[in-house]
């Protein structure tokens, strides 16, 4: 974050944290009473401060991309085992290796956006990833292909997990919480795009659209890439049929099959009525 003027006369938090590391070593000053809560691991990582890190894991993303003038995003969600085409003999199936053009269209589409965003100087359409590998990996590098930023949602999780090399480092976010996570990939976010993927990528379009289709989040561009993938994976007509979804629900999104024909989908959105 940047440096802020001091706008009171009182020593910062971060001066005292400072000072509180060259106090004397006592018998006091080791027991973790005498530690600032501030700078208490144990006591912030407490059962009953869950609250508080909530607001520090919405907040501090949010503040980061307040500075960096982000006004709009683009959501990029999509299978993070889909390898890029070079390296899709590691694949470990042969289907997962004939996914491996979407890595490539993924990375075409945020370059194309990027392109878009840097008229905006990065404030606008700015591509927004959950910051691992596969299409995630893909989308941050087409924006890097741009010569613009992207932003990187990362997640904890029990195996090993690594940024990719492609999201912007100042916006490379990391989070223990689930649902503060998808709050900020919605927040801004001025299109959804979502390619093929396992149980977070439809997680995440269920959830989205659910969002869409009750009113609680506006109709924004949402685009499915892979006519013959969603078909099989989702019975789209046999849900409306059912009468579970209103026919009127498969207008909320467009399948595509290129990053062009994705573009032009979010030039012509109009919200469906």
């Amino acid at each position: 974050m940047k440096d802020e003027p001091r706008s009171h006369p009182f020593r910062d938090s971060s001066q005292d944290a400072a000072s509180a590391d060259r106090i004397p070593d006592t018998q006091q000053t080791r027991a973790p009473a005498y530690r600032l809560a501030f700078t208490d691991q144990d006591f912030m990582t407490r059962e009953e401060l869950r609250p508080i890190r909530l607001q520090l894991e919405l907040l501090k993303p949010q503040m980061i991309m307040d500075e960096r003038g982000i006004e709009t995003t683009v959501v990029l969600f999509g299978g993070a085992r889909i390898p890029e085409p070079a390296k899709r003999d590691s694949a470990k199936t042969s289907a997962l290796a004939d996914l491996s053009p979407y890595y490539d269209e993924a990375r075409r589409f945020a370059q194309l956006m990027t392109e878009r965003s840097l008229e905006s100087y990065g404030r606008k359409w700015v591509i927004v990833t959950g910051g691992g590998p596969g299409v995630m990996e893909a989308g941050n590098r087409g924006a890097a292909d741009a010569g613009g930023q992207s932003v990187g949602l990362n997640i904890v999780l029990p195996h090993e997990q690594a940024p990719n090399a492609w999201v912007t480092p100042d916006l490379c976010f990391n989070f223990h919480y689930f649902a503060i996570r998808k709050m900020h990939f919605l927040m801004r976010a001025a299109a959804v795009v979502v390619f093929p993927g396992g149980f977070g990528t439809m997680d995440e379009l269920f959830e989205s659209l659910t969002l869409i289709q009750t009113g609680r989040m506006k109709s924004i561009p949402f685009i499915l890439f892979g006519k013959d993938w969603w078909e099989k994976v989702v019975n789209w007509d046999q849900l409306a049929e059912a009468g579970v979804i209103s026919p009127e629900d498969l207008q909320l999104f467009a399948i595509v099959e290129t990053a062009e024909e994705a573009i032009r989908v979010i030039d012509g959105w109009k919200t469906p009525c």
